[in-house]
């Protein structure tokens, strides 16, 4: 673990010996998704920063933060059971944020959509402490799991928009053996939630698979995907939608490009999200 001055410090080293600079940005409780964003970092870059720090700007005032999962020293065993990393980053909230604090950023397009219609604020969070988080560690490449789907649009616009000088890599999807998305959340499922939870990427499949079977209607295949988990009473939908991929954009009807269905649902006291890409013939 590193402070701030430091981690500057060791970037500016390397950078005036022409190394490149892999950066994976985490909230911790670290798994295998989140593993696979390091070992492609490994294979893209010369060194390697992981950061971990459970951000309270994205979390609203009735959210998970303080119940969200924390771990650190077994995240520390973790990445270097998975082979190491250059530098852990694990700041406190005065690092980022220090007394006086008042610049946010914010998007005004796709921010307000999806998990943004029901979190207000959360994007405005996360888009904040990724760019503090970028001009500190100037990497020049970023990994980010593509079950963020949102999260990953959004931080690609702004790195594209204000001319971050680094690239957006988005990672597939770690799933676990029955299908559901691997995320630090899951740790708080029940047993009982845990054996529910794939139910919902096993929706998001047969949505896909009805539109790559020649189904166009947007608003056919959302009605069978809400009856099809409305089946089970334990989950309490917060969207089911299918976008555009490049853009996010809705459709006027029927699929006309590839498209993405993306969901959110609460199951006990946990709220899940995931996605799935595909293409209507």
């Amino acid at each position: 673990m590193i402070a701030p001055s430091d981690l500057q410090r060791r970037v500016r080293e390397w950078r005036l010996k022409g190394k490149t600079i892999g950066f994976v940005p985490t909230m911790g409780a670290l798994h295998e998704g989140h593993i696979s964003l390091v070992k492609a970092a490994r294979e893209k870059a010369d060194h390697i920063v992981v950061s971990i720090f459970v951000n309270p700007l994205q979390f609203g005032p009735k959210e998970d933060f303080g119940s969200y999962p924390r771990m650190l020293q077994a995240d520390i065993e973790k990445l270097e059971a998975s082979g190491g990393v250059d530098i852990v980053f694990a700041p406190i909230a005065k690092d980022i944020y220090p007394e006086g604090f008042q610049t946010h950023m914010t998007n005004t397009a796709i921010a307000g959509i999806l998990c943004g219609r029901s979190r207000p604020g959360h994007f405005d969070g996360v888009l904040t402490v990724v760019g503090k988080l970028f001009n500190l560690v100037q990497p020049d490449f970023a990994f980010f799991g593509k079950k963020d789907y949102q999260q990953l649009k959004l931080i690609s616009n702004m790195v594209r928009d204000l001319a971050f000088p680094l690239e957006v890599i988005g990672i597939e999807t770690m799933r676990e053996s029955d299908g559901l998305a691997m995320s630090s959340r899951n740790l708080r499922l029940t047993k009982d939630e845990r054996e529910k939870a794939p139910k919902i990427f096993a929706a998001l499949k047969r949505l896909a698979d009805a539109a790559i079977a020649g189904e166009k209607d947007v608003a056919a295949l959302v009605k069978n995907f809400e009856n099809e988990l409305g089946e089970e009473k334990a989950f309490r939908l917060d969207y089911i939608d299918v976008r555009s991929q490049d853009r996010l954009e809705a459709f006027s009807g029927e699929l006309d490009k590839p498209a993405v269905a993306l969901v959110a649902a609460h199951l006990g006291s946990v709220r899940l999200i995931d996605n799935l890409e595909f293409s209507a013939p």
